[in-house]
């Protein structure tokens, strides 16, 4: 991307939470700023200790793009957003880009999220639309993720086919109008409760493809904890007032 390309796209950050990504971040942090050298960066780490919180302070202090949060333990991704959802508020961008650290969300996409945001205040990467897809998936896993999205939006009634994906563009107005303390979803129904809000305040959410590629190196953190505490979290969430 150009510079002349680069000014056209609003002040954005890209969240991006830590949990022992050592191996991955730096290359994921150079793969994002080779496409998009625009965006700034802020590494959500929550005391990583294989050193990745401080492989950040060293990136950090050689690119002012890059900031990091420190978090004192283990504390959840749905509470990592939020603490960088509330700096990104503080700190007047305009664009707020979620993703992961593994490589499933691939940097390359980025650009596409950035053209989509133009015409909606919320965009979602879909596994499940057209074009959509996964890479390197069991069929188990397919099956849990096709079956939780189904299942999400049927006890939602809203017509989105991937409620569960985390990779996705706020603008910053959705991010002000909603009550970020409130929100009560930690783990996997995080993405689940930031997206029905998002529809109950009457925000246009928009869904555009992407190939999710499962993680090269380092440990997964889904489990099937996260995955129960997602079922049960749905109901709540659906006969919760909004915030």
């Amino acid at each position: 991307m150009s510079e002349m390309e680069a000014q056209e796209y609003p002040s954005t950050l890209v969240i991006i939470p830590t949990y022992n990504e050592l191996e991955n971040l730096p290359n994921l942090v150079k793969a994002i700023h080779d496409i998009v050298p625009h965006v700034h960066i802020l590494v959500v780490d929550d005391g990583s200790p294989d050193g990745t919180g401080e492989l950040a302070d060293q990136m950090a202090a050689e690119d002012e793009r890059i900031q990091v949060l420190h978090r004192t333990g283990k504390l959840g991704l749905g509470s990592a957003y939020i603490a960088g959802f509330k700096l990104a508020l503080e700190q007047g961008y305009e664009l707020i880009q979620q993703m992961d650290c593994d490589f499933s969300h691939r940097p390359e996409a980025l650009p596409r999220f950035f053209d989509a945001i133009k015409d909606a205040d919320l965009v979602l990467g879909s596994r499940w639309v057209n074009g959509g897809g996964t890479k390197n998936w069991p069929l188990s896993r397919q099956i849990i993720s096709r079956g939780g999205s189904f299942y999400a939006r049927t006890i939602l009634g809203v017509g989105l086919r991937d409620l569960t994906g985390g990779f996705k563009c706020f603008r910053r107005k959705v991010l002000e109008a909603l009550d970020l303390d409130a929100i009560q979803a930690a783990g996997y129904s995080f993405q689940i409760e930031m997206t029905w809000r998002s529809l109950q305040k009457g925000f246009q959410v928009l869904e555009i493809p992407i190939l999710f590629v499962e993680r090269e190196v380092g440990v997964s953190k889904m489990n099937k904890g996260i995955v129960l505490e997602a079922i049960g979290m749905v109901w709540k969430i659906r006969f919760s007032k909004a915030p």
